[in-house]
């Protein structure tokens, strides 16, 4: 178990740094667990994001939703991120229909949607993230989860230029931003949330440096909020 733990670590360290390092905020013996489903939103990004055939993102999707059932009921497939998740499981009350939501929203292309039809994508993978990670460490905050996970996808669309830079978006961030801070203070549960904690900073430049941003979690962390 400690090789998969390991692997999902790497994982998210090389391809999602501001999760591995809010991760490594939360209490010790929680952290395995985030490390396993962030690992596992890489796998279902990286689905959505390579396979431009849309049968074939659908199969590989459902083969992901089916072997995250398996690892449910504690039988998962030769995969280091469904032996972590089966580990995961055991621990945490993690609901198999925010699964289901996460594993559908990424059959669509962010940047093909608007409106309300963005705002449902980013709430189906980011706050749904965010809403798992903080069940993991013993909290639920579907409010926060909401504000934080669009401030924050909102940030991550405009970083990888998925959506037009204006002054109009970034009022949006702004707005989800505040909406998040207002939201009560998640307390065991922060590490969940701390990404969002960036989203100012990526207001100013969207491409600091990693020592900015450890910085601007650290802070976070010790505010006890986003």
């Amino acid at each position: 178990m400690t090789v998969a733990w390991e692997s999902c670590a790497a994982t998210v360290r090389r391809s999602d740094p501001d999760r591995y390092f809010s991760a490594l905020l939360a209490p010790p013996a929680r952290r395995p667990h985030l490390f396993a489903l962030y690992a596992l939103n890489h796998e279902l990004a990286h689905v959505g994001e390579s396979v431009r055939e849309p049968m074939v993102r659908l199969i590989r999707l459902q083969w992901w939703r089916e072997a995250l059932e398996g690892a449910r009921e504690g039988r998962p497939r030769d995969h280091d991120v469904l032996t972590a998740m089966a580990e995961a499981f055991a621990a945490a009350e993690l609901p198999a229909g925010v699964f289901d939501a996460m594993i559908d929203a990424r059959a669509e292309s962010p940047a093909q949607l608007e409106g309300a039809a963005r705002d449902a994508y980013l709430d189906a993978t980011s706050g749904n993230l965010m809403r798992l990670a903080s069940r993991i460490l013993g909290a639920a905050h579907d409010d926060l989860a909401r504000e934080a996970g669009l401030a924050y996808g909102l940030a991550g669309l405009l970083r990888n230029r998925a959506v037009r830079d204006d002054a109009r978006l970034r009022a949006e961030i702004r707005r989800r931003y505040d909406a998040a801070r207002r939201c009560p203070k998640p307390g065991r549960a922060l590490a969940a949330f701390l990404p969002a904690a960036l989203v100012p900073l990526y207001l100013k430049n969207l491409a600091p440096t990693q020592h900015r941003k450890q910085l601007a979690l650290l802070r976070g962390a010790l505010l006890g909020r986003v």
